[in-house]
């Protein structure tokens, strides 16, 4: 699988951006997630490149 090239240090909106392949990275197509709330706002973090969403 071709890896795409984001910008790993912004947060994206899954709203602008839903994932390509549902539950997996758009970035690395990891299915694995670290997920956390702050201000109301549910953040999807991937384990393997880091790439963010704001859900």
């Amino acid at each position: 699988m071709e890896e795409k090239k984001y910008d790993l240090t912004i947060v994206y909106d899954y709203k602008e951006r839903p994932d390509i392949v549902s539950g997996r990275c758009d970035n690395c197509g990891n299915a694995q997630f670290k997920s956390s709330m702050k201000n109301t706002i549910f953040l999807r973090e991937c384990r393997e490149c880091g790439m963010k969403k704001s859900i």
